[in-house]
């Protein structure tokens, strides 16, 4: 934070509204702010509103209205993360006021239902209470006046009807049976906490889920990298650098097979583009054994897919020097960094395919550098096109030979007569296991149903790669959700496959 006109650390606990955060790359967020101040600033929003990919966020004024908070550009929010860039921010919100503490409050103030074996419990217990005191009313009653016993006697052996008729082995004989269903769930790796939840599981006729995180991976990856040359699909999910460069093979009944080492070493240029022209770093977790990203997920998907292909991405930025950089920016889509090598200096680029190729005059082929044709633009869009249609995030990579010695390149002057080398495409990948279970549940006569935060686009890709839908779905936003009455609800539920997008946190 900056007080008293300095910039000091202090504990998260400590800040108050009023407050100016300074926010850098990889800062956790621990309040709702309004930014002041932004460059190139896009946070991680997956925690909040389940959005896979960074938000872009800004401190000029928003003034449209209807919007969800957590659209409003320029407020950043508790429990997310900074992905790229920079900012200050003045916290107007801290606790359980920011959104997170709003959500927090809206799941305690939850009413526990009772379960389904509650429910009959209860309902067998009345009937046998009535069942049992009636017939001791009636014996009572004959005993009374038809077999003239004396009252005490005759009250006692009412009493025994009554206490005779209540089952007492049923409460230890529920409890057994779900704490053996529990020891069953357990040996699934299924932790059960409650007794009843067991019961609860058997009685499930639809099943709700979040997409983000729970059936899909939460870690961006690459999934294929196309060149003018081949079309390589990218096995492996998740930050763990572990897969194999995978190109359809011809006149193999279109299977699959391990791209050999010598193409893939003919991608080197845009896998190198890739790790050089990128802020994040991947990170080894050696507790955990797992490796995590610093930086924006969609960046460290691309040094992942470097490493993967060969290009460690520490040892080609130390080799490759970067003197310069021209950061991303809304308007050009692009980022641009200049590295300096044994050879001279080289411009490598990233950003939006339709943007790159309006700059690229070349195109780096298998055999070489050529020039770039209006059939080669015309292909490159199609293919862009197609994965789009896919919920794939494309980027597009190129680089130009800069002359050395010069002191800053700009942007007018380095990102032109770019030569263009190939696009990586990725997604946050669903879990392997999510298909099976949804196969299970469909066996079983359960519906599942995704909300997600998430782009309706991107939800339909993922169902569709998971079995959840087959033909065209009704997606539902959190707008039309919050304009639809209960009435309107119900019947898109009994006649459509629906999914839930765009939905806000409440």
């Amino acid at each position: 934070v900056i007080r008293g006109g300095e910039e000091r650390e202090i504990e998260a606990t400590r800040l108050v509204p009023g407050d100016l955060m300074v926010l850098r790359e990889g800062d956790h967020i621990s309040a709702d702010a309004r930014l002041v101040a932004s460059a190139d600033l896009r946070t991680n929003n997956s925690a909040l509103t389940g959005e896979s990919e960074p938000v872009r966020r800004s401190s000029a004024p928003v003034i449209e209205e209807d919007l969800a908070l957590s659209d409003v550009l320029n407020l950043v929010f508790m429990g997310t993360t900074v992905a790229i860039g920079s900012g200050r921010a003045v916290v107007y919100a801290t606790g359980m006021n920011t959104e997170f503490g709003k959500i927090a409050q809206l799941t305690q103030a939850v009413e526990e239902e009772e379960s389904p074996i509650q429910v009959q419990m209860k309902r067998i217990t009345k009937f046998v209470a009535v069942l049992a005191v009636g017939l001791g009313v009636i014996f009572f009653l004959l005993g009374q006046y038809a077999v003239k016993l004396p009252f005490t006697e005759n009250l006692i052996f009412a009493i025994g009807i009554i206490v005779a008729n209540v089952p007492e082995g049923l409460l230890p004989t529920v409890t057994l049976a779900l704490a053996m269903a529990t020891q069953r769930m357990a040996r699934r790796n299924a932790l059960v906490k409650r007794l009843s939840s067991v019961e609860t599981l058997g009685s499930t006729t639809v099943i709700c889920t979040d997409k983000t995180g729970t059936l899909t991976q939460n870690e961006m990856t690459v999934r294929s990298l196309w060149t003018p040359w081949v079309e390589v699909a990218v096995s492996g999910v998740g930050y763990a650098p572990v897969g194999e460069f995978l190109s359809s093979g011809n006149g193999n009944g279109g299977k699959q097979k391990k791209l050999p080492a010598e193409r893939v070493q003919k991608l080197r240029p845009l896998l190198e583009a890739a790790v050089l022209c990128n802020n994040s770093r991947l990170v080894r977790d050696e507790e955990e054994d797992a490796y995590r990203i610093i930086g924006d997920p969609t960046e460290g998907a691309l040094l992942v897919a470097g490493k993967k292909g060969g290009v460690d991405p520490v040892e080609t930025q130390e080799r490759l020097r970067r003197v310069q950089e021209l950061p991303f920016d809304s308007t050009r889509k692009m980022m641009t960094v200049i590295c300096e090598g044994e050879g001279g200096r080289i411009a490598y680029c990233k950003g939006a395919p339709g943007v790159v190729v309006e700059r690229c005059t070349h195109i780096m082929t298998e055999d070489g550098v050529r020039e770039m044709s209006p059939e080669d633009r015309d292909r490159i869009n199609g293919v862009n096109d197609r994965y789009a249609r896919s919920a794939l995030r494309v980027l597009a990579m190129a680089r130009r030979e800069v002359p050395a010695g010069r002191g800053d390149h700009d942007i007018d002057n380095t990102e032109r007569e770019l030569t263009f080398l190939g696009l990586a495409a990725m997604m946050d990948p669903p879990r392997p296991e999510v298909e099976e279970a949804i196969g299970k549940c469909r066996t079983a006569g359960i519906r599942v149903i995704m909300i997600t935060g998430d782009y309706g686009l991107t939800a339909e890709s993922i169902a569709r790669r998971i079995g959840l839908v087959e033909g065209p779905p009704r997606i539902i936003t959190g707008f039309d959700l919050d304009n639809m009455s209960d009435e309107e609800l119900v019947e898109h539920l009994r006649a459509e496959e629906v999914l839930f997008a765009r939905v806000s946190p409440e």
